[in-house]
């Protein structure tokens, strides 16, 4: 009798067990529908449809990022949006992504009011989409300018001679795929590349002129490589204010009468985690994984290499290991 009382007592407590995980099996998955569902809809970007001033950080090595556009094209349709705060961290970085990003904002600035804020760094491409605002802040120890362009190329020519290898071609015309990395660059060549930063960097200088309302003899003479400080740059008349992004709001509240201790939110293409509520970020995270399952094709596989390592074609970027050799 004792036996069957046991065998009834580990049945029940199989049964509960197995019931346990059930239970704790729906509310996995339904968190998961349900932050699915969330993500898809965008419900979790509340704070964002009420008054409130865009941050967008321009951070690290730009490059040109169709995310970014959208999202630029997003707060210019966005009627919570009063101001928008440029947040500038970067060194700079491919010429055309520094341009895209600069006609964006320009096009969203004749939606909403547009200033710019320089922090640690905003140079050469940076500073390039600085100009795209009505008005730029920077710190005074803030670094900035650099306004230039640059082509860099490797030639390994001498190594191969050393390691005894040797590469050849047969072109189409010989400026087909130059410079390459195991011949000595040509002349022609040389020059082709020089006309080639020559016309981006008077395109680049000309909307220096343009924003800063500078003539172009005194544009140019910035426009060396140099890199300045925030209260050079202030003097040089390259930026309009000292301080940072508490400046930059007053100015959107005296200057454009944005209605003053409105909340900033930061806009970002990859939504910041940390400025949604727990419950919300729990949700985004499960539906993040959901989504992605979901919705994103199975071929779009990462790259081995991140992108901000690669940059094709012309730069505009400051270097500080050697800036002393080159006027990025």
């Amino acid at each position: 009798m004792s036996v069957d009382v046991d065998a009834l007592v580990d049945r029940r407590r199989l049964r509960r067990k197995v019931t346990f995980w059930r239970i704790a099996t729906f509310v996995v998955i339904a968190a998961a529908l349900i932050g699915g569902l969330i993500y898809v809809s965008g419900a979790s970007e509340l704070s964002k449809r009420t008054a409130h001033i865009a941050r967008i950080p321009i951070e690290g090595v730009i490059l040109e990022s169709r995310k970014t556009l959208q999202m630029i094209e997003k707060i210019g349709k966005s009627d919570a949006v009063k101001g928008v705060v440029i947040s500038i961290n970067s060194p700079g970085g491919s010429t055309t992504g520094g341009e895209a990003l600069y006609e964006a904002l320009r096009k969203l600035s004749e939606k909403k009011p547009v200033v710019a804020e320089i922090r640690t760094i905003g140079t050469s491409a940076g500073y390039m989409i600085a100009l795209a605002s009505d008005h730029i802040v920077a710190r005074y120890n803030s670094i900035t300018g650099s306004i230039g362009v640059l082509f860099q190329f490797g030639n390994i020519s001498k190594l191969m001679e050393t390691v005894g290898v040797e590469m050849d071609a047969v072109k189409s015309a010989p400026l087909k795929a130059e410079p390459d990395f195991y011949s000595q660059t040509s002349p022609e060549a040389r020059a082709m590349l020089q006309k080639l930063v020559d016309n981006s960097y008077d395109w680049f200088v000309a909307l220096v002129a343009e924003r800063r309302s500078l003539d172009m003899p005194r544009a140019k003479e910035l426009a060396d490589g140099r890199i300045l400080t925030g209260h050079d740059a202030q003097t040089e008349k390259l930026i309009d204010a000292i301080g940072g992004e508490d400046v930059a709001i007053d100015w959107l509240v005296s200057e454009k009468g944005v209605p003053k201790d409105l909340p900033v939110v930061t806009w970002s293409a990859n939504e910041n985690l940390e400025e949604l509520p727990f419950s919300s970020r729990v949700s985004r995270e499960f539906g993040k994984g959901i989504g992605s399952v979901l919705l994103e094709p199975v071929s779009e596989a990462k790259g081995l290499i991140p992108r901000g390592l690669t940059l094709d074609g012309l730069v505009s970027v400051w270097q500080a290991s050697d800036a002393a050799d080159n006027n990025p």
